[in-house]
């Protein structure tokens, strides 16, 4: 007698259910977190999320919301989203939590916590009032809302339909005029020299401090530095200036032996590294540099010393001396 259990016609064992080998209902799909979402198989497609209603959104009102899309296969977030404000009381957004964009261009680092940190610290320790950290806002704020712009535009461009095929080429006759070209490149620096703290003297994106020399507020280029009068524990005398800021402390840099201004900044010398050291700039004497690689103070080339500018840069972003 053959075994019911190998023969599907055979019937069951009285007092037993009948069994079956069709599925049961299978769970309801559900999308993965935003942001999370692994690649998918299949053709490259661009897809419109609506936004969600106003008080659903997890930033509220207080972020704007563009799109996310499926392209090259692989689905990625563009919400094109920033905060109206980067410091609401005791709350400071940093990173996603202040701008997010989409990944295109590699441009998802920025330096929010580098400008922050320091202010923080300074804050802490009760050097500076609080009403430093508005100027987070103020310096970090344009920055991110420009790379925004860019981000969208170069996603608008991606999108696979005939009327951006057409816009497309048009941009792309666009860029063999001279002055298109000249904005593009320069935009497009800009945004690489402040993801990579690497600014160069005149690029048109700076913090305004307040001063109208054209280095101050700019990212300082990192410079090959040869000390002239060295540590006797440091084993070389040559460094550049990026290895003199990883400490996190500010760094007033003496590059013409300037005795007066080494004297002007002694008494925050607990604060601030001070550095004599031989570079191949020709067009400064001295620079004060944040620990953010901004530049908070210059001294023009053979000038006279105003020690009061250089003292109420000391002050404004290092606190009072001790």
């Amino acid at each position: 007698m053959a075994d019911p259990r190998q023969s599907p016609r055979a019937p069951p064992p009285a007092g037993t259910a009948p069994r079956t080998s069709a599925p049961g209902p299978r769970p309801p799909e559900v999308d993965p977190p935003r942001g999370l979402d692994r690649p998918r198989r299949g053709p490259a497609r661009t897809t419109r999320h609506p936004d969600p209603p106003a008080g659903q959104h997890p930033a509220g009102e207080r972020h704007r919301r563009y799109d996310h899309h499926d392209v090259a296969g692989a689905r990625w977030i563009d919400t094109a989203r920033q905060a109206t404000t980067y410091r609401a009381g005791r709350v400071l957004p940093a990173g996603d939590a202040a701008p997010v964009y989409a990944p295109v261009g590699g441009q998802g680092l920025n330096v929010d916590a580098a400008n922050l940190g320091r202010k923080l610290a300074a804050v802490v320790h009760g050097w500076v009032g609080e009403d430093i950290l508005d100027t987070y806002t103020t310096e970090r704020h344009p920055v991110a809302a420009r790379l925004l712009q860019n981000t969208r535009a170069q996603i608008t461009l991606m999108r696979p339909d005939p009327q951006t095929r057409a816009l497309w080429e048009m941009f792309s006759d666009l860029m063999d005029l001279d002055d298109a070209h000249r904005y593009v490149a320069d935009m497009l620096a800009d945004m690489l020299a402040d993801m990579l703290a690497d600014r160069d003297a005149g690029m048109d994106v700076r913090y305004d401090l307040g001063d109208d020399h054209r280095l101050v507020g700019t990212l300082c280029p990192d410079m090959k530095l040869t000390r002239e009068r060295p540590d006797p524990d440091v084993v070389t005398a040559v460094t550049r200036s990026a290895d003199l800021l990883r400490e996190g402390r500010e760094l007033l840099l003496d590059l013409v032996d300037r005795a007066e201004v080494r004297d002007a900044a002694a008494a925050w010398t607990g604060r601030v590294n001070t550095v004599t050291a031989r570079t191949d700039r020709v067009d400064v004497d001295a620079l004060l540099i944040r620990p953010d690689g901004c530049v908070a103070w210059a001294l023009p080339t053979g000038q006279d010393l105003d020690a009061t500018t250089l003292v109420r840069a000391l002050g404004t972003w290092f606190g009072q001396p001790a």
